[in-house]
């Protein structure tokens, strides 16, 4: 019974035998019940993890930053997308908040999903 094997991980031990088990599980030829048990500690262990581990929304201007710094994008690649070479300097410099034309914009330039464009600290 697959359901009586999982339980809710809520110890630091639970944790380490779940990462354990789907370490094991990554090496096989999974059978229908051992990848509906993957699934089911993957999700598991997601939930741990954001419980236990909460991560800080990244600010939007760093995040434009990294993905330009990833594409080696100077920022000059931006003035056709966002607006004048003023209007990107202040954006990048946090001078200037980015607006929903700007958002729509970057994310289909930059590949960025939007959920990171708009969140603001």
């Amino acid at each position: 019974m697959l359901q009586n094997r999982i339980r809710q991980i809520l110890t630091e031990q639970d944790y380490a035998d779940s990462l354990a088990r789907i370490e094991v599980l990554m090496d096989l030829d999974l059978s229908p019940d051992e990848d509906k048990e993957f699934d089911m500690l993957a999700s598991l262990i997601e939930d741990y993890e954001d419980r236990k581990f909460p991560m800080d929304t990244p600010d939007p201007i760093e995040v434009i930053k990294f993905r330009m710094e990833q594409l080696n994008l100077k920022q000059n690649y931006l003035v056709p997308i966002i607006g004048n070479q003023t209007t990107v300097s202040e954006v990048l410099s946090g001078k200037r908040e980015l607006t929903p034309k700007m958002i729509s914009s970057i994310h289909k330039h930059l590949n960025i999903p939007v959920e990171l464009l708009l969140c603001r600290e």
